[in-house]
C-alpha cells in the first residue's frame, strides 16, 4: 500500500508547482519572478527614487515626480513604452500614488474633489502603440489613491513634432493648440481641481499645454504627477541640457 503524505507536504507541493505557472519574468533581465521586478533590479530601479519628489518651481503647476530618468527607472519605462510589458504600470502607478500621497500635505489646498487626467496619445501614436502608457499608470496611482480617472478627459487633437529634438522654447510652439478638453466630460471637471499623470516630465512644456488648456475650459489644475523626472529643476526652463538633446532621450510626449 502507498503510504499517505502529511497534509502538510502535500500543500507545499502544490504552492511551489502554483509558483512555477505564475511566476513572471523580469523585465529589465529576464530572471524568473513572482513580482513585477526581480529583487535585484527592483533596487537598481529604487535607487533612482527622489529624495525631493516635490516642485513647485513651475509656473502655477506643481510637480511631484517618483524618481530621476535613468538608470533602472529609464530601462523600465522603455521596457514598459516600447516593449509592451503593460504591468510594468502597476508597479510604476502604485509608487506614484504613494509618494503623491506622502506629499499631499505639502501641497495647496483645494475645496474641489481632486480628479485625475492622463496626458493622452495622438490617436495615431495610440494605435500604433496599442496602450497609452500614461493612461495605465493613471490607472493603478487612482487604485491606491481612491481617486476619480477621467482616461478620456483631455484629447490630443494634433499630431506634434518629437519633443526631444526641440529646445524649450520650441517645445512650448509644438504644443501650443495640441490638446481639447472632451465636450462631454467639461461640466464634470468643472467641479473638480485636476491633476495630470504622465510618465516623464522634461522641460514642463506638455505639462503646461494641458493644464492651460483645462484653465480655458474653467477647469482648476493643481499639479502633475509623472514617473520620472528628466531634467533638474534648476535646468528645466533652459533652452538646452544634455538631458534633452541627446537621441537617447524618451521625452514626455511618449
Amino acid at each position: 500500500m502507498h503510504r499517505l503524505l502529511p497534509a502538510a507536504l502535500i500543500n507545499q507541493g502544490q504552492q511551489q508547482l502554483l509558483g512555477l505557472f505564475l511566476a513572471n519574468h523580469c523585465p529589465l533581465c529576464q530572471r524568473s519572478t513572482p513580482a513585477a521586478l526581480c529583487p535585484s533590479c527592483c533596487r537598481q530601479v529604487r535607487q533612482c527614487q527622489s529624495v525631493a519628489p516635490c516642485d513647485r518651481s513651475q509656473p502655477g503647476l506643481s510637480v511631484v515626480s517618483w524618481g530621476r530618468y535613468e538608470g533602472g527607472l529609464r530601462q523600465l519605462i522603455g521596457s514598459l513604452k516600447y516593449d509592451g510589458h503593460k504591468d510594468i504600470a502597476q508597479f510604476l502607478g502604485t509608487e506614484l500614488g504613494q509618494t503623491w500621497l506622502d506629499q499631499r500635505p505639502a501641497l495647496p489646498r483645494s475645496p474641489r474633489p481632486t480628479a485625475i487626467v492622463p496626458i493622452p496619445l495622438h490617436p495615431t501614436k495610440l494605435q500604433q502603440r496599442g496602450f497609452n502608457q500614461a493612461d495605465l499608470i493613471a490607472r493603478w496611482f487612482c487604485r491606491l489613491a481612491q481617486l476619480p480617472l477621467y482616461s478620456q478627459g483631455l484629447l490630443r487633437v494634433q499630431a506634434t513634432q518629437a519633443q526631444h529634438s526641440l529646445g524649450y522654447g520650441d517645445r512650448q510652439r509644438n504644443l501650443a493648440q495640441a490638446f481639447a478638453v472632451a465636450p462631454g466630460q467639461v461640466n464634470q471637471l468643472r467641479n473638480t481641481t485636476v491633476w495630470l499623470i504622465d510618465d516623464i516630465f522634461t522641460t514642463g512644456a506638455t505639462a503646461q499645454s494641458a493644464a492651460q488648456t483645462l484653465r480655458r475650459s474653467g477647469i482648476s489644475v493643481g499639479g502633475v504627477c509623472t514617473v520620472a523626472r528628466a531634467i533638474a529643476w534648476s535646468d528645466a526652463a533652459s533652452e538646452t541640457s544634455p538631458a534633452e538633446t541627446g537621441p537617447a532621450n524618451i521625452s514626455a510626449l511618449g
